[in-house]
């Protein structure tokens, strides 16, 4: 029995990069800024979406970066072996960790990909959540690099939402899509605790496309 699970869970791995690439075919994707535009100078990015957004978020990365190379923060969690062979088969690289498990050795491997000009793709409420709420590492790994954070809201007018701590949303085919992408620079803070209300506004911001 156990053989037979694991025989569907790899066919069920090779068909869902397929699947995610036919679906996201299908949705019209209307692209707007709140300010700035995209860097377009040749430094790192570090990409962010929520991570109940992530079936439209990474493939999003895909398509605004069509000529960098692309790494994705996955943790080291069963479902999160699942999403890192999905990704590798979209061709992303890969950074396997979390903020509970492997942090240094992620902070490390993103740091590596800033400094080569890569975009590093990251869900910053994941894995476990809260929901919505930006772990204070992602930024001060942005300011660190002195590097750009964009992030991304998405609104789907279609989806169904799973009943997980992230709601996570599958978009219908054929959905609506509005992306809201914000340019962040995380400015200097003189104290620890400016810099958590700053962040933590910042999240409360954001998480307005969940009402």
């Amino acid at each position: 029995m156990a053989f037979v699970k694991d025989i569907l869970l790899k066919s069920a791995t090779r068909l869902l990069p397929h699947v995610l690439k036919l679906l996201f075919a299908t949705l019209k994707i209307d692209v707007q800024y709140a300010g700035e535009k995209l860097p377009d100078d040749q430094r790192g990015v570090m990409f962010a979406f929520w991570h109940g957004k992530m079936i439209a978020g990474w493939l999003l990365a895909r398509r605004l970066f069509p000529r960098r190379e692309i790494s994705a923060v996955v943790s080291l969690s069963g479902d999160g072996q699942i999403l890192a062979d999905t990704l590798d088969r979209l061709r992303f690289l890969l950074i396997r960790g979390s903020s509970s498990r492997g942090k240094e050795e992620v902070r490390r491997n993103i740091g590596v990909a800033l400094k080569s000009r890569g975009v590093v793709a990251v869900t910053p409420d994941g894995p476990r959540g809260p929901q919505h709420r930006f772990k204070y590492g992602t930024l001060r790994l942005a300011a660190q690099h002195r590097t750009p954070l964009v992030f991304a809201q998405i609104r789907c007018d279609n989806a169904r939402s799973l009943k997980s701590w992230d709601r996570f949303e599958i978009p219908m085919p054929f959905s609506r899509v509005k992306v809201t992408l914000h340019l962040v620079t995380v400015p200097d803070f003189a104290t620890e605790e400016a810099f958590r209300a700053w962040a933590d506004e910042l999240s409360t911001t954001f998480a307005d496309d969940a009402r």
